[in-house]
């Protein structure tokens, strides 16, 4: 049986937009540098009144708007985010409340980058076994305040953004559409490579992001081809039959990596990283509701999504819309 239907998707972006020139004024980088080993040249920063929630509340209003569907139609709500606008509550809470659908369920995932995977998954399972009817697949960051803005190794890399799905449970008339297939993995064993350094039952601060950038970018190859080759074995389908790879947009070298390991054309790969650098669990939603609204991915595609964050964490699902 197909899977859960995705039915709309949105997004949302801060009002704020830094290119890499303006960064290059306050840290010691060039345009030049960054364009280079990342493929990025600006990103959106949250300003004052812009947080987690209000971003993932708009691309959410953006998602239903697309499906067709009011809040009082879901009544479930995933939101991936390691950057929420509380300790606690779950700031998915914030998000129902401001939508008005109050009475569902509605929780917050944490696995940084892969977050949005971990988020689909969860709602996809919690959907075909009935306890929920139609949910909003939320990621949703405000990286920009975990950021050491002095490193200019990482403080270039980020930026804040939302993307929203609205997922159905699947009925008799799903017709091969929906969540054909997906896996997840985690690896505590590499959290140096990429963590914050603080913590409230640490260190008592919020705490700034560090990165081991080559050894990240080393993992990130390998365990996304492999779990790739998982889901496209579990589906039963070839990589040939792929219509799109809509991956985690950290590094366009990491993207260009990916996909020559699996043989996919790199025509084939949706790449937004150069407009939004990368907004952890935001990035495959937000990657994903761009090539729709600009019509490249369309209904009755085959689209694969992956990503990798801190953890680590990775996964990969493929979806048929």
């Amino acid at each position: 049986m197909s899977g859960s239907r995705l039915l709309g998707s949105g997004s949302a972006l801060p009002r704020r937009v830094v290119t890499n020139d303006e960064l290059a004024a306050k840290v010691d980088t060039s345009d030049e540098w960054i364009v280079e080993r990342t493929g990025i040249r600006q990103r959106y920063i949250a300003g004052e009144g812009e947080t987690t929630a209000t971003l993932a509340t708009d691309a959410a209003r953006a998602a239903l708007a697309d499906a067709g569907l009011e809040a009082r139609d879901i009544d479930l709500i995933v939101l991936a985010t390691a950057t929420p606008d509380n300790t606690f509550p779950a700031t998915a809470t914030k998000v129902q409340h401001a939508l008005g659908c109050n009475g569902g369920i509605a929780f917050d995932v944490a696995a940084v980058c892969s977050g949005f995977l971990y988020a689909l998954t969860v709602a996809d399972s919690m959907l075909r076994a009935g306890n929920a009817r139609r949910a909003l697949v939320i990621g949703a960051e405000t990286f920009s305040r975990i950021l050491d803005w002095s490193d200019r190794t990482t403080c270039v890399l980020f930026g804040d953004g939302a993307g929203a799905v609205v997922l159905e449970a699947p009925g008799e008339n799903s017709e091969g559409r929906g969540v054909l297939a997906s896996r997840l993995h985690a690896d505590g064993a590499q959290h140096d490579l990429l963590y914050v350094d603080g913590g409230p039952s640490t260190t008592q601060t919020v705490g700034h992001l560090r990165m081991k950038g080559r050894e990240v970018f080393r993992h990130a190859v390998v365990n996304l081809s492999e779990v790739l080759n998982e889901v496209l074995e579990e589906a039963k389908v070839s990589a040939e039959e792929i219509d799109w790879v809509v991956p985690h947009q950290a590094n366009a070298r990491i993207l260009d990596a990916t996909a020559k390991k699996l043989g996919i054309p790199p025509e084939k790969v949706i790449v937004t990283v150069q407009d939004h650098a990368n907004t952890s669990a935001a990035s495959v939603p937000l990657a994903f509701d761009t090539a729709r609204r600009d019509g490249r991915i369309k209904p009755g595609d085959l689209v694969m999504f992956e990503a990798m964050g801190g953890g680590f964490t990775w996964g990969a699902s493929l979806v048929r819309l």
